[in-house]
């Protein structure tokens, strides 16, 4: 029994940089799935971020919705549609919030207060009101950003091996 050989259609495929998978290994309804939903879930892991100071979610929670979007990516484009999503280096978003974080930590203790130290700022803006900013979502990005570097990281590096 022989192979079955893999039919070009000459059609562009739908995730950018897709068309570097073996064309036996790519699936039009996973790319085209993925498509849809890749944005919609990194919106959504914005929002866990955002709301996990009075809600479900924050950072660490967030990171990990990113990331499932990042591996949703890498499983229907493999590594060139996940490079194309994200052009950087895993160790950017990783350094980026290990600074992030830990500088929350020393500003707190620079300002006469205890390592990681919550403090909170009332602002009363023209068009939005009075808004209110804690020192917990500097961190809580720091956390987000060190969790999707880790994963684009795993994938980059595990996912390369799987691949050959």
């Amino acid at each position: 029994m022989t192979d079955p050989q893999p039919v070009d259609s000459g059609a562009p495929p739908r995730l950018p940089g897709a068309d570097e998978l073996d064309a036996v290994r790519r699936s039009v309804v996973l790319e085209t799935a993925v498509r849809l939903v890749f944005h919609t879930i990194l919106v959504f892991s914005l929002y866990l971020l955002l709301a996990g100071h009075n809600q479900p979610g924050g950072g660490f929670v967030g990171g990990l919705v990113a990331g499932l979007a990042f591996v949703l990516r890498y499983i229907a484009g493999g590594r060139a549609a996940l490079r194309e999503a994200v052009p950087v280096d895993p160790g950017v978003p990783l350094g980026l919030g290990l600074v992030l974080a830990a500088g929350t930590g020393v500003t707190a203790l620079l300002l006469g207060g205890q390592f990681l130290e919550s403090g909170k700022v009332e602002l009363d803006l023209p068009l939005l009101g009075i808004v209110k900013a804690t020192s917990a979502l500097p961190f809580d990005t720091g956390v987000y950003l060190v969790v999707v570097g880790l994963v684009l990281g795993v994938l980059r590096t595990l996912g390369a091996e799987a691949e050959r």
